[in-house]
């Protein structure tokens, strides 16, 4: 869904951003409901980061991402196989019902060209009784839809949901694939972060689980709203700008002819790599799903993409310095004032950029969960209960692995 376009004198290419991110785990990766409830918590208390229009009633934008809730899933009747096995998101439509029908059909189309099959979809329930004029005047239909494999294939299913997404976003102009994974599930929209938890009834069940809750509260500093532009996006919540973007994005294109991928397939499927009429925080995220999809691994990918600062007054080992050189054939940095939540659904954590001038804080108590957000004091905690604070440091990662 291409949002952006020339408005007098406003440009997109233009766009930035200044938010409020958080994120809170459980280190083990043990699921609970309250980890929603309280990941919502953090956003409700981040509102002065979020944007509200002259109707304070339009948000400009607010999310959460959490890992994929198979439990939830089965509990709402829907045959799906088993975890892992299959993938889900929700997915932005026209109010139209012959058009809603007409893009189902395309999905599952293009679903069989990648060895896989729509199994299922869902009229995701809202509450939009809360919504302002603006917002509600540029609401979609919500639909959450089920991708399984139809028969095996070389390729991996997340790398198959990718490729199928990215059919259907160039094929189809008014469709926005909200996320289509395996492993993670988001829900967004151009809400405020108060707006979020009643406008989707699914957040306030309690057999919705995870163990991840990355969330996000959008204050755009030159970019109009909208419902596709809310964060997080497929792997990232960010907080800041990219000021080399317009670098950022041409270098992409240019290097599309001579990449390569044997994990992705047919390259020439997802490309352009990154879609266009988005902002700088969607191009990074484009690109940062990219290369996880060629088969690096997130926390490789991330350190490519935002290196940390070295010169002879700040000096790194040779092997990092062997590293950044290498990478540098592959992709220049994205440099800009911003801080970096991000979740697979397995790994979670933040960076910052190499300059550090959009500070994060993170807490992790004695029950092994970690708090990190881009300020202080979005949870309360009692004093006893925290075992370790700190700050993400620029150019370095903070990153766990749920699983070990």
């Amino acid at each position: 869904m291409n949002t952006l376009s020339k408005q007098g004198l406003y440009d997109p290419l233009n766009e930035h951003d200044a938010c409020g991110v958080g994120l809170l785990l459980n280190i083990q990766g043990k699921k609970s409901h309250q980890i929603i409830d309280d990941g919502l918590r953090i956003l409700e208390n981040m509102v002065h980061r979020g944007a509200e229009g002259a109707d304070p009633a339009t948000g400009d934008g607010a999310g959460i991402m959490i890992q994929t809730p198979h439990e939830f899933i089965l509990a709402q009747g829907i045959a799906v196989p088993e975890r892992d096995s299959y993938g889900t998101g929700l997915v932005f439509l026209p109010k139209d019902e012959q058009r809603q029908q007409e893009i189902l059909h395309c999905i599952a189309q293009m679903a069989e060209a990648e060895d896989l099959s729509l199994i299922n979809t869902r009229n995701v329930p809202v509450n939009n009784s809360m919504l302002g004029s603006g917002a509600l005047a540029a609401e979609p239909a919500i639909k959450q839809i089920f991708v399984a494999q139809a028969q095996q294939s070389q390729l991996s299913l997340d790398v198959r949901l990718y490729r199928l997404r990215r059919r259907v976003e160039k094929a189809c102009a008014d469709v926005y694939i909200v996320s289509l994974s395996s492993k993670n599930m988001i829900y967004k929209g151009m809400l405020s972060s108060m707006q979020l938890r009643q406008y989707f009834p699914d957040l306030q069940n309690p057999a919705l689980t995870s163990a991840i809750a990355l969330v996000h509260s959008r204050f755009s500093t030159n970019t109009f709203p909208s419902w596709s532009l809310a964060q997080p996006f497929r792997l990232l919540g960010h907080n800041g700008e990219i000021n080399t973007i317009r670098g950022n994005r041409l270098w992409s294109l240019a290097r599309e002819s001579v990449l390569q991928s044997p994990q992705l397939g047919d390259e020439t499927t997802v490309y352009p790599v990154i879609m266009p009429e988005m902002s700088d925080s969607a191009s990074l995220d484009n690109m940062l799903e990219f290369f996880t999809m060629t088969g690096m691994s997130l926390p490789h990918a991330l350190t490519m993409l935002v290196p940390q600062s070295f010169n002879d007054k700040n000096p790194i080992s040779q092997q990092l310095k062997a590293f950044y050189e290498f990478h540098s054939i592959l992709m220049e940095a994205w440099d800009g004032p911003a801080t970096l939540i991000f979740s697979d659904g397995r790994y979670a954590g933040g960076m910052l950029d190499r300059n550090g001038l959009r500070p994060a804080r993170f807490t992790i108590t004695n029950d092994g969960m970690l708090i990190m957000a881009s300020e202080a004091g979005v949870l309360p905690l009692k004093a006893e209960n925290v075992v370790e604070k700190g700050r993400l440091q620029p150019g370095k990662i903070f990153l766990v692995d749920t699983r070990t």
